[in-house]
């Protein structure tokens, strides 16, 4: 069983106005439940988290959670919340009442988009981080390599928020072992705290045009030496991997781009700790159990 932690779908005219960078023509169409199908199924994958896609508005969320409710494959849903908003509890309440509320299981917020490195240290954040573990959800971590020293504060100073940290934080790899020297270190500290796990994606768009396995491996090597494989999972990043690679291509070049590991470990980064973490509904064989039969 392969289970993708980390995807998207959208449809530029809701409000995507990200992808009016004339870079992203390529992925600028809408992507629907039923792109998604053809995607997975010509790869092997049977469940994916749907990940919120930088609209950052509070209408995505139903929207969201109905296509999870719909379509079996989606086994768990990231919401976007402003982590700030002081009634951010009454927000991640009316999520669950929604229909396809019961799967969802973590709430991200574009913490990336803060010019500030330190922005998850300011207490306002700090106080919505505590109301999503108090909601008995997954906080998503998006950011920008800067922002790891911070990330690694806040889990240190919050050891009962869950966090799971998306695309590595976006290392250069473009740079080499350049990219590799300070990001390591800071990548270190944040593993240190065990509240933490993180997503091997969006590795393939941050190497950019012309990647290879090879410029992935010493990237993907540390994240396995500081985190372990129980707590590394595999996410595709789709659609927005298309600017380089297909889905299927994505999902080999992690595989190979991984160090000798024991068919358990691998499964853990493929499966098993995905399931854990964001506590899906899913059996071994693959299928779901109504999608809802665990609570959340």
């Amino acid at each position: 069983m392969i289970v993708d932690a980390h995807h998207h779908l959208w449809r530029p005219e809701r409000g995507y106005t990200w992808l009016d960078d004339p870079g992203l023509a390529g992925i600028r169409r809408p992507f629907t439940p039923p792109d998604l199908r053809a995607a997975i199924d010509a790869a092997g994958v049977r469940h994916t988290v749907l990940v919120e896609g930088g609209r950052c508005h509070r209408d995505e969320a139903p929207e969201f959670l109905g296509h999870a409710a719909d379509t079996e494959p989606i086994a768990g849903v990231v919401a976007w919340a402003d982590v700030t908003d002081p009634d951010l509890p009454d927000t991640l309440a009316d999520y669950r009442r929604m229909r396809g509320g019961e799967l969802l299981v973590g709430i991200r917020s574009q913490v990336q988009g803060e010019p500030d490195p330190d922005y998850l240290d300011r207490p306002d954040v700090r106080r919505g981080l505590v109301a999503v573990a108090d909601a008995g959800l997954v906080f998503d971590l998006v950011i920008r390599a800067d922002q790891i020293p911070a990330a690694a504060r806040a889990a240190r100073d919050l050891p009962q928020v869950p966090f799971v940290l998306d695309h590595l934080g976006k290392p250069r790899i473009r740079a080499g072992v350049a990219g590799l020297a300070g990001w390591s270190a800071d990548l270190a500290a944040l593993a240190a705290s065990p509240n933490v796990t993180a997503k091997l994606s969006g590795l393939v768009t941050e190497a950019g045009p012309g990647w290879t396995v090879a410029a992935l491996r010493p990237f993907v090597a540390v994240a396995v030496e500081t985190f372990g494989a129980s707590r590394l999972m595999f996410g595709s990043d789709w659609p927005v991997c298309l600017l380089v690679a297909d889905y299927r291509v994505v999902r080999d070049a992690l595989g190979a781009a991984l160090p000798p590991l024991s068919a358990g470990e691998r499964d853990e980064i493929f499966a098993g700790t995905a399931v854990r973490v964001y506590r899906l509904a899913v059996r071994e064989d693959g299928t779901g159990e109504g999608c809802n039969a665990t609570a959340r």
